[in-house]
């Protein structure tokens, strides 16, 4: 018997709603509750921080309050990125039994129908792992994973239209001339349906063909309908608490901005490295050749959430050593059962290891 999949199309509405709607939903489901598919476009433009992200790393906070550009954080991993109505989202909630439990596994499955509609579209869009959709080299959207209540939930955009020169003002670069190569490499790097094709399609058509495919890989019935009463509470309450600065900013989790030398034998620093499942970001406090204080974010996914934070606490008095460090870390991941797609142990040992301060000779 084929299995229903409830679809709840919210239109336009304003930024924050935006997000909330599928935090709220799948914050409401239960065990046994169907499927759900959000459809929604921002009706306001605004920046979207990834879980782990530090902002006054990632983004230009100055540029975004003085062009009113709200910054939201989520509850799934990432990059910050810029958006508005020209990106139809859509978001997969579905209850922890009806999804794969390895989030690897998650990227593929969900994937599928959104590269098809593609296709069929007359769009050569391929699936390109981790978790990114290309057209010929050129990256036409993103997608991220992550457990949000008793619900799985991925989470991705069709992309009609992108403004490369909002999103490169958005982000936080060391110069100007580094940002005028950053739109420079966004522009080489990211395609649309508007750059794709001569005559885009329209929401509707993108929906319509999307269902289909929808209804076809995974043998869902596709079933428009509107939230509920408590689906309706739930997206309310993560409005408020999508709004709340000290969600936005993540003020318990702050560890050091700057890297200085506290004494001889201590040192605070931060560098980032490149993953093949994202960026890794390191603030380390270095004392007697240990880890005495470890903070690690990016735009990486990890399972559960807090995964990452918890892992960087049990590395605490860890010896700043290749193998010793390496094997610490494999045995925190094994311990926390942690799920990081393109992050091994290895790369988080390099990350941390390339923090570390050498007095010049």
């Amino acid at each position: 018997m084929t299995t229903r999949l409830r679809v709840l199309d919210f239109g336009t509405v304003g930024a924050l709603a935006s997000q909330a709607v599928y935090h709220g939903i799948a914050l409401a489901m239960r065990a046994d509750d169907d499927p759900v598919l959000t459809l929604v476009n921002p009706s306001d433009p605004y920046i979207c921080v990834g879980l782990h992200q530090e902002i006054a790393l990632e983004v230009d906070e100055a540029y975004c309050q003085a062009h009113q550009l709200p910054i939201v954080r989520r509850h799934v991993g990432g990059g910050a990125v810029y958006l508005d109505r020209h990106q139809m989202f859509f978001h997969f909630i579905f209850p922890h039994r009806r999804a794969p439990s390895v989030v690897a596994e998650l990227y593929p499955m969900f994937i599928e129908p959104v590269v098809r509609t593609y296709q069929t579209l007359g769009v050569n869009a391929n699936f390109r792992p981790v978790n990114d959709i290309h057209v010929n080299g050129r990256k036409i959207g993103g997608t991220g994973a992550a457990r949000i209540g008793d619900a799985t939930v991925m989470v991705g955009s069709f992309m009609f239209d992108f403004d490369i020169d909002t999103m490169a003002l958005c982000l936080k670069v060391p110069s100007e001339k580094f940002r005028d190569k950053l739109r420079t490499g966004l522009k080489d790097y990211i395609t649309t349906l508007r750059k794709e094709l001569a005559t885009p399609p329209t929401r509707e058509q993108v929906k319509k063909e999307f269902l289909r495919q929808i209804a076809h890989v995974f043998q869902l019935a596709p079933l428009t309908d509107v939230p509920n009463a408590a689906e309706k509470i739930a997206i309310t309450e993560q409005e408020r608490a999508l709004s709340d600065p000290e969600w936005t900013y993540q003020t318990g989790r702050k560890f050091v901005q700057d890297g200085v030398k506290i004494a001889a034998d201590t040192h605070l620093t931060e560098t980032a490295f490149k993953a093949p499942g994202g960026l890794i970001r390191v603030q380390l406090l270095a004392k007697d050749d240990r880890i005495a204080g470890l903070h690690i974010s990016g735009d990486f996914t990890v399972w559960p959430n807090d995964g990452m934070h918890t892992l960087a606490a049990l590395l605490h008095g860890v010896a700043l050593d290749g193998a010793a460090l390496e094997r610490a870390i494999q045995q925190a991941i094994s311990t926390l059962q942690l799920q990081i797609p393109g992050v091994e142990a290895a790369h988080l040992s390099q990350a941390i290891l390339a923090a570390v301060h050498h007095e010049p000779k």
